[in-house]
């Protein structure tokens, strides 16, 4: 990237908001407004995707504008178009980065990256989480610290039905006595893709300091690194050198 602004599209379900009282309390103008005020704008140039949005906000020309996508989805993933879905991955294997939030972690585009279920355990019992960092040197760990505390989240507990990550960056603990890999970097194609676990919708994890900053750092680690042509497949004619025995 350039000293340019990253480009950032913070795509939200914006259902729970709409439909639960705490949560509204809580997240007043969305969890996407909380996300973007944790990411700030000195850096970012921000603009909003939401589901209901003609084509969930996620045209072809937003898509080609944006260098980060982050996603926090919950009760509709089944709403999501096809359609937009394979936009969307088409766009990650193009180069665009993708950050995935708690619940994202069963929308459509990320399975159909992962290439499994993504499945997991889950408990809501308001417990302690304490989110380890596991892989200091990384970017995306940069001023954490050893952990991030929360004194009340959503628990996700493993096997977490994932392929094993490019880089496990962080692993929560509860106070039930689960762990989960909470914080794991992919590459697919030429996008890199950070799944990032914690963010239940009736906690005020998006106001974390912590939380903020990890997900800063992590869309300053999936933003392109440079501009790009994309690879040409297919057939290949003609060959760079001559080949021996053919005329």
């Amino acid at each position: 990237m350039s000293n340019r602004k990253i480009k950032v599209t913070i795509w939200n379900e914006f259902r729970h908001e709409k439909k639960n009282e705490k949560v509204a309390s809580i997240y007043p103008a969305g969890m996407h407004a909380a996300i973007a005020e944790g990411l700030g704008t000195d850096n970012f140039e921000i603009k909003f995707a939401l589901l209901d949005d003609p084509e969930h906000g996620l045209t072809e020309a937003v898509l080609a504008d944006t260098d980060v996508l982050t996603w926090w989805g919950h009760l509709a993933h089944d709403e999501v178009s096809d359609e937009i879905v394979n936009r969307v991955y088409d766009r990650v294997l193009k180069g665009m980065g993708l950050i995935v939030l708690h619940s994202g972690h069963f929308s459509k585009i990320f399975k159909k990256l992962m290439g499994t279920s993504c499945d997991l355990k889950w408990r809501e019992a308001d417990e302690k989480e304490r989110i380890w960092v596991v892989k200091p040197g990384h970017p995306i760990a940069a001023g954490i610290g050893e952990y991030i505390e929360l004194p009340e989240e959503e628990m996700y507990g493993e096997h977490f039905d994932i392929p094993e990550p490019d880089e496990l960056v962080m692993v929560s603990w509860f106070e039930g006595g689960e762990v989960f890999r909470s914080g794991c970097c992919y590459t697919r194609g030429a996008g890199r893709i950070f799944y990032f676990r914690p963010g239940h919708e009736t906690f005020p994890t998006y106001y974390n300091e912590g939380v903020r900053r990890v997900i800063t750092n992590a869309v300053n680690w999936a933003a392109p690194v440079a501009e790009s042509t994309y690879p040409k497949y297919g057939h290949a004619v003609p060959s760079l050198e001559p080949i021996k025995g053919k005329k």
